[in-house]
């Protein structure tokens, strides 16, 4: 980590004086958490830090908290608009205080009802970035998908809660029974979760959600917000061991077969947010199948994917939006021809997308080999999804790169500014944790 931070400053130094006033933010959310990380180590028992209701920080709430730390502080470097055109940089910056402070509580609680409390309120400022920096009027409606799918799933865990209240006279994970025999809780604990994550069939409200959010909102919402669905689950599903033979099965079902229709629909989509957002859809339902399986493999890749999925997904939106800023479309039919103007950050997307379509020696290709070894193991049949999943998942990075990155320049391009500082750094920040990562893969399997 200290190298990560001597690298941090080496190239804020190779920064222009304009761009070192966007970064003055950045350098106070990263002196906070680097004291974090050298104040609050993380350890491999639940209850090393048991303060209160928070401070439940094992390595699977670490890293996340981590995660969460270094996307907000990227969304702050990439929403160079809110500061220089827009009179609402105080504004922006408040509401990302409170996600993060929801974020970091969300990951470090206890106590049921504190997890569910803030679990919930880090969807209110997502939903202020989508609806006051949103670009289009149809902004209204991705927040109310976002609201309403989320709000209407998390009402049957409140109920939840309340029945191990009363039932059990415990609200804390570490006393939580083991073997809850019931299926309706099961179904009512974690079904806020399947939305959040998301699941196919409850998936709909992600990708009119990135669409119409900002570039910084949609880098919380891949970066961060759909890891709350699979950190619920990581915890929760050891409660649910009796249910191992016959619902995860179900569910399993219905991840792997939606991963392969949500790879199918990327290969016909025309807008490039759109298309990264169902590629989301597509590596989480992987993260979703791991954890159903409950073997140690699926729960190391699923952290793992997580964490690679948060960083390539958001630096994949923020190489979307610096195109959008040039030709002001998202259309792949009329952003072509990049490799002509911008060879630099042909480079980038050329490197993010082959991270996210698992290539060595990214986060995402250990990741995927941890998630296809637990699923094989639970059934050999997933091999015929995992297959699929596997060559669309290159195939659509691929058909994204060759139609923005070749053919001829649109002819309505009549300005253009080349790329600056600034957004290098940003795309470097996502892409040096992602590849450098791989050759410290055992910090994150002892958390099981």
């Amino acid at each position: 980590m200290f190298f990560l931070m001597m690298m941090y400053i080496l190239s804020l130094m190779m920064l222009t004086p304009l761009v070192f006033l966007v970064n003055f933010w950045l350098i106070q959310w990263l002196l906070f958490f680097f004291s974090f990380l050298f104040l609050l180590n993380y350890s491999s028992y639940l209850h090393t830090y048991n303060i209160a209701y928070f401070m439940g920080l094992d390595l699977l709430s670490f890293s996340l908290i981590l995660l969460s730390y270094w996307i907000c502080s990227l969304m702050i470097l990439a929403s160079s608009k809110v500061y220089w055109v827009l009179n609402y940089n105080n504004l922006f910056l408040l509401v990302l205080t409170l996600l993060l402070m929801s974020l970091f509580i969300t990951f470090s609680s206890l106590n049921l009802f504190m997890f569910y409390l803030f679990f919930e309120i880090s969807l209110i400022p997502t939903l202020i970035l989508i609806i006051g920096w949103g670009y289009q009027p149809e902004r209204l409606e991705a927040g109310v998908y976002l609201l309403f799918y989320t709000l209407f799933m998390s009402l049957p865990m409140m109920i939840t809660i309340f029945y191990l209240t009363e039932n059990f006279y415990v609200l804390s994970f570490l006393f939580m029974d083991k073997n809850l025999s019931y299926a309706y809780i099961y179904i009512c604990t974690n079904m806020v979760f399947f939305v959040k994550i998301p699941m196919f069939f409850l998936h709909l409200w992600l990708p009119k959600a990135h669409v119409e959010a900002p570039v910084s909102g949609s880098m919380i919402l891949a970066g961060v917000m759909l890891k709350l669905g699979g950190y619920g689950l990581l915890r929760f599903m050891s409660l649910f061991k009796l249910f191992m033979g016959n619902l995860n099965i179900g569910i399993l079902v219905i991840s792997l077969f939606g991963g392969v229709l949500v790879s199918l629909i990327c290969l016909r989509q025309s807008d490039m947010k759109s298309l990264i957002a169902y590629s989301s859809v597509s590596h989480m339902g992987l993260v979703l199948g791991g954890v159903m399986t409950l073997n140690s493999w699926g729960l190391w890749g699923a952290l793992l994917m997580m964490i690679a999925h948060g960083l390539c997904s958001s630096g994949l939106f923020c190489l979307a939006n610096i195109l959008y800023e040039r030709s002001h479309s998202r259309s792949l039919y009329l952003n072509k021809g990049f490799l002509n103007l911008l060879p630099n950050l042909s480079l980038c997307w050329f490197l993010l997308l082959s991270s996210n379509m698992a290539a060595p020696p990214s986060l995402n290709l250990m990741g995927e080999i941890m998630l296809i070894n637990s699923m094989i193991s639970f059934s050999s049949m997933s091999m015929i999804f995992l297959a699929f999943i596997s060559f669309f998942s290159a195939v659509y990075s691929l058909f994204l790169y060759s139609y923005s990155q070749h053919g001829s320049l649109f002819s309505g391009l009549y300005t253009f500014f080349s790329g600056v500082n600034r957004e290098y750094h940003l795309l470097f920040l996502h892409w040096f944790p992602l590849n450098i990562m791989f050759l410290k893969l055992e910090l994150f399997i002892y958390w099981v």
